[in-house]
């Protein structure tokens, strides 16, 4: 490896925030004030039925005035938001098959511009969809608000707050990458298991973090309400086409909802600690592969320059030390514990309500199929036992 290794400027991670957005800004030039009217107001034009004659009546704007990567991440989020609400309305069995082009316009433009699909994925509505109330005070739960809310009173918040704030948490962690990468580079064992130990801590510090969402989010109004809004066109037996961006395109296109697969965090230390899902089951690895496509560009690249890196796991195995090993599998298990924390969270938020949901209506299988699925359209339960499975076996086994 020639030279030190570092995070560049070019891959838009921030010393204090890791992959989220900071400090995003809050409000478009007047010019887009008919987009944010209807994106602040959504819960209340659902409520009276009036949000989809309100968005048809929109004039088609130019997205000539979103100068700079904050501003176009700004009208993405409002865009992924109105986008969403057109769609699913109410949340029942209305919904639109086609976006007017009107929002589809401007929306697939900056979509492009910024790399980014069409629909509000994980980087609009949980990095980028926050703000201090106090800007001097503490990055915390209680001195945080969100931007913008669907229907749900809360749920909206605590989801979006809380996934930020584990995001925030292991984020402390990427800063140690560069030094774990120098420390391989001149067999600095010492350098190495201070690194590794400081990933670990952020890790555990993320898990404790997450344990936040059982009394921030109610599991019938995330499971009944906004997990109806994050849902996508791709998998879904409402959708089955997908839908269509009229003015865009001439057929429908299908995109995944957001969810946590779409985290630039987590497949950073998949990449860093060795652990390969295309060990493991196939959809498994394709899903994490194809979510990349709704990350930022610039953190993708990071993942892939990441890739290109010696490999963390052959050099730990390959130096035959117990303690290191002892400080590697420290960190394998920290993402375990995680995934396990998040496999037990999809229980109490999606399964356990999806059974309670059947029992009650005697839904049809196309559709009970569907309330099992993640908002990313996985076939969750699965998905996670697969991840898991696959980060065990990355645990180093003494010989």
């Amino acid at each position: 490896m020639e030279g030190s290794w570092k995070i560049g400027e070019e891959f838009h991670i921030d010393k204090d925030m890791g992959f989220a957005l900071p400090n995003p800004l809050e409000e478009l030039p007047h010019t887009y004030a008919p987009w944010t009217s209807i994106a602040r107001n959504l819960p209340v034009l659902i409520e009276n039925g009036q949000l989809r004659a309100e968005v048809e009546k929109l004039s088609q704007l130019s997205i000539d005035e979103l100068h700079g990567h904050k501003l176009q991440r700004l009208a993405h989020l409002v865009l992924g938001y109105i986008t969403m609400a057109y769609v699913w309305n109410r949340g029942d069995e209305d919904v639109r098959k086609v976006l007017p082009r009107n929002i589809a316009v401007p929306y697939c433009e900056l979509s492009k511009k910024l790399g980014l699909p069409p629909i509000l994925v994980y980087a609009d509505c949980v990095l980028a969809n926050w703000k201090k109330k106090d800007p001097n005070g503490p990055l915390t739960y209680e001195n945080m608000e969100i931007l913008f809310s669907f229907p749900g009173g809360d749920c909206g918040k605590g989801f979006f707050l809380v996934s930020l704030l584990v995001e925030n948490a292991a984020a402390s962690a990427i800063k140690e990458i560069p030094i774990i990468f120098n420390a391989m580079q001149h067999q600095d064992q010492d350098a190495l298991k201070k690194a590794l130990s400081e990933v670990t801590s952020c890790l555990c510090e993320a898990r404790e973090v997450f344990n936040q969402i059982r009394r921030r989010v109610d599991p019938k109004q995330f499971f009944n309400v906004l997990r109806i809004y994050l849902s996508g066109w791709k998998g879904n037996a409402r959708l089955p086409d997908g839908l269509l961006y009229e003015g865009v395109w001439d057929t429908p296109k299908q995109y995944a909802g957001g969810s946590a697969g779409q985290s630039s965090i987590f497949q950073c230390f998949d990449v860093l600690l060795g652990i390969q899902h295309s060990t493991g089951e196939k959809f498994a690895a394709s899903f994490l592969q194809e979510m990349r496509q709704y990350m930022p560009p610039a953190h993708r690249d990071f993942l892939q320059s990441l890739e290109k890196q010696p490999s963390l796991r052959e050099f730990v195995l390959s130096e035959g030390d117990p303690d290191l090993k002892a400080v590697y599998n420290d960190c394998v298990k920290a993402m375990v514990s995680l995934r396990k924390y998040h496999l037990t969270i999809v229980n109490i938020y999606i399964v356990k309500p999806a059974e309670e949901k059947r029992m009650q209506n005697q839904t049809s299988a196309d559709l009970s199929e569907q309330e099992n699925k993640g908002t990313g359209g996985t076939e969750v339960l699965s998905f996670l036992k697969t991840v898991i499975c696959t980060t065990e076996k990355c645990l180093s086994k003494e010989d």
